[in-house]
């Protein structure tokens, strides 16, 4: 497309085939311009030979009207012009958090759980034990040959083996494309009994409720997209050092200042891993003779990062404030272990959102101990930044809780801003101390040029950007600033929260949307009504689901393993077909296997429909709702989405 005649032209034919489909002559084609015409819109926009229109994942089920200008591909970001399907993330003052009850399925469920389990164990060591005598050749990484011992551990790796390899094909699922609100899948199957998978050559498009994207900034179009070629074409696409030996760009330090900033702490570090934030930072602020207190379904980076740094580690039930508290009294009292000696410090771990749980920390509760008990505190806010609070700064700015009053604040990218890696914010005297002694600093690759532009401006879009009095460096801000003669603020009266434009790199090119923070809002109002209807919706269909109502998370409890696999394929090839995340053991705990829908933005209300409509099917075939308390029909649950998203508390 070099031309903007023969994007008409291409916008033309669409229009004929949209129309040839079924589309109104009286409405706009469902097209889906991006912010820039470039030759990759024509493969993800205008090549439509082979899309289904009726199937509402490549195009939307009802075109948009005339008056309706959408900017995004609706298969990346779906269109939704309706205001009525937003809503705020935020606690409301005055009430105490508590989390939904977490409910018991009845006992025949529990029963037949853990005899599925010994079943599928017993038929397992059965097969080793035949297999070991009459096909030794399998088992001969397993056994001691040739004067070498084994390599793999026959015990440990039986699980593997013996149960999840039954249902591998749920897993790792091979996938292309962009990871938005669809998703296409690299068709697969198996002849021996999923040790080994073989591609077909087909692909399938699949609605997406298992990708970390919870604003939407996974797009392969629009400003961050932009912003990201903009940066390749000036940095490349690596640094080669660590942070420590010449590997510090610029954007490096823009991309930790507007951290900061965003967050509201004076400091911020970036890593180039969110796993290896934990476990690198963690070892440098605490050591031998201090004590980490670890709610007990924290993060594995966590506990490896705790491991790693020699100090104590006491776990308390999680989000059990009353726990917490009889165990801070213990441990304060009774010092270190023999000697009886005071600890150095006492660090509290816990995260903002757990994503196995979808169940908010505790926080007001948390900061009142803090005060009381005189102990450091670190908040894990991979999945809650971004996803939480009415301007998205998470679990924080959810309860309406000053940052600064929380020592440590760490952080993904991952989830919320389509981007990868970490941060740590605080004080600058705590950020200055683990640039130093976190092992990532030495030893570990700088985040990379085109991670650090999309975190910068997928963050900017979120706090929308302060415009300059004086003559602008960067061209687009320029034409910005003149379309409308808008007053604009001075860069000494920057409007509080918001991105000051001397903040970002001036060869970045930016949207009207993101300098006055409305794509950002959009997002955000979008994902809190998406995460509320869907939790909702489910617990009236009566299936067992754990979290908060604003948790983007959310796990439905399936029990038995079988049920587990039986689901996902269930939702896989159905006629709108679903991705979908399950998890077993041991990620959970040996009978709370559960499917976890990741929502995003990106979703629609329609499509949140069709998850309610999928799961109410497939919850009666396979006798998952079990659940007490009144329960609604499917439809009527659909119909009165924005009544329920806007209860106050569900009766």
């Amino acid at each position: 497309m070099s031309t903007a005649a023969s994007y008409l032209s291409a916008v033309s034919e669409a229009d004929a085939r949209a129309r040839k489909h079924g589309a109104t002559p009286a409405s706009t084609p469902a097209l889906s311009m991006s912010s820039s015409v470039t030759s990759r819109s024509e493969d993800t926009v205008l090549d439509d030979s082979n899309v289904d229109f009726a199937d509402g994942l490549s195009y939307p089920r009802v075109p948009p009207t005339s008056s309706q200008v959408f900017t995004t591909v609706h298969s990346e970001f779906g269109h939704c012009g309706n205001e009525e399907y937003r809503y705020t993330s935020q606690h409301r003052k005055g009430v105490p958090y508590k989390s939904i009850p977490e409910q018991d399925p009845p006992y025949y469920i529990l029963l037949t759980t853990y005899i599925s389990y010994i079943l599928v164990i017993c038929l397992g060591h059965l097969r080793d034990f035949v297999g070991k005598r009459f096909r030794a050749a399998n088992y001969r990484h397993l056994l001691p040959w040739n004067g070498y011992a084994a390599l793999n551990s026959d015990f440990d790796s039986f699980y593997t083996r013996r149960l999840k390899l039954r249902i591998d094909d749920c897993f790792s699922h091979p996938v292309t494309g962009v990871p938005g609100r669809t998703i296409l899948l690299l068709d697969r199957y198996s002849s021996d009994y999923n040790k080994t998978m073989v591609p077909t050559g087909t692909r399938t498009r699949a609605l997406n409720v298992s990708s970390y994207n919870y604003l939407g900034f996974a797009q392969g179009n629009g400003p961050c997209a932009d912003a990201v070629e903009a940066g390749i074409e000036r940095y490349g696409v690596a640094v080669g050092a660590s942070r420590l030996e010449g590997g510090t760009l610029d954007l490096h330090l823009q991309a930790e200042a507007l951290v900061a900033r965003f967050l509201g702490t004076e400091d911020a570090l970036v890593s180039s891993m969110g796993f290896a934030t934990n476990s690198t930072i963690i070892p440098a602020l605490v050591s031998k003779g201090c004590l980490v207190i670890s709610d007990e379904l924290n993060h594995a980076s966590i506990r490896f990062g705790v491991r790693l740094s020699g100090a104590n580690v006491r776990t308390f039930k999680h989000n059990d404030m009353n726990a917490l508290e009889n165990l801070l009294r213990e441990v304060i009292s009774q010092g270190q272990p023999k000697t009886h000696r005071p600890w150095k410090k006492i660090l509290v771990i816990v995260e903002g959102l757990f994503s196995m749980e979808g169940t908010l920390a505790n926080l007001p509760v948390i900061m009142e101990l803090k005060k009381k008990y005189k102990f450091y505190l670190f908040v894990d806010e991979a999945h809650s930044v971004g996803a939480l609070g009415p301007r998205g700064r998470g679990v924080t700015d959810y309860f309406g809780i000053d940052p600064r009053s929380v020592d440590i604040l760490m952080g993904t990218f991952t989830k919320s801003f389509g981007a990868a890696g970490g941060y740590i914010a605080g004080s600058k005297t705590i950020i200055d101390r683990v640039r130093i002694q976190g092992h990532s600093g030495t030893y570990a690759e700088s985040m990379s040029p085109p991670v650090l532009t999309q975190v910068i401006a997928s963050m900017a879009s979120i706090m929308g950007i302060t415009l300059p009095n004086e003559k602008p460096s960067s061209p687009s801000l320029a034409l910005l600033r003149s379309s409308d003669h808008t007053p604009v603020v001075s860069e000494s009266e920057l409007i509080p929260g918001t991105a000051p434009a001397s903040a970002l790199p001036s060869w970045m090119p930016l949207a009207r949307e993101m300098i006055d923070g409305s794509d950002g809002r959009t997002r955000l109002r979008r994902l809190a009504f998406n995460a509320r209807y869907l939790n909702r919706g489910l617990r009236r269909l009566g299936f067992i689901t754990y979290g908060n109502d604003d948790s983007p998370v959310v796990p439905l409890l399936l029990f038995h393993p079988g049920k587990m696999a039986v689901f996902s394929r269930m939702m896989r090839t159905r006629a709108t077909p679903i991705v979908v995340v399950v998890v077993a053991y041991p990620a959970t705990p040996l009978v709370t296997s559960r499917v976890r829908f990741c929502l995003s933005s990106a979703h629609t209300k329609e499509d949140i429909d069709t998850v309610l409509r999928a799961c109410d099917e497939i919850g009666d075939l396979l006798d998952l709702k079990q659940a007490s308390g009144e329960r609604w029909p499917v439809e009527e649950i659909i119909s009165r989405a924005v009544e329920i998203v806007h209860m106050p508390e569900m009766p």
